[in-house]
């Protein structure tokens, strides 16, 4: 069984940084790719970014781009996530995400296509 163990998050004033990190714990595995979903107290879990090993591909949500960099190794599973210039609102539970089966198409912001979740890292940005 997959494990993913997130860590990094914390309390940060606005416009600052932070590095999420993500680790497989017990093993590696084999996956199509890794990410990060994000989930803010009474709203749905939505996308931010991902990265597909084959091409090294990267992928972000609009509401991040420019400010949020994925990276990650496909050989130790393992995936961050540095976000600069934070805002308030995006104060959330970040979740690591992992997708290890292969399929025609690859829906990465539907919450369906990652059958790995981590357990979260809880992110506050204060104004």
């Amino acid at each position: 069984q997959v494990q993913l163990v997130e860590s990094g998050g914390g309390l940060v004033q606005a416009g600052g940084s932070l590095i999420l990190s993500c680790a497989a714990s017990g093993r590696t595995f084999s996956s199509v790719g890794m990410g990060w979903f994000r989930q803010a107290p009474g709203k749905e879990r939505n996308f931010v970014a991902a990265v597909r090993w084959s091409d090294g591909e990267t992928y972000y949500a609009d509401y991040v781009k420019g400010r949020f960099t994925i990276s990650g190794d496909n050989a130790k599973s393992m995936v961050s996530l540095q976000a600069n210039s934070l805002k308030p609102e995006d104060t959330a539970v970040y979740y690591c995400v992992a997708d290890t089966e292969v399929g025609r198409t690859w829906s990465i912001s539907e919450v369906y296509e990652w059958n790995y979740w981590g357990q979260g890292t809880q992110v506050t940005v204060s104004s």
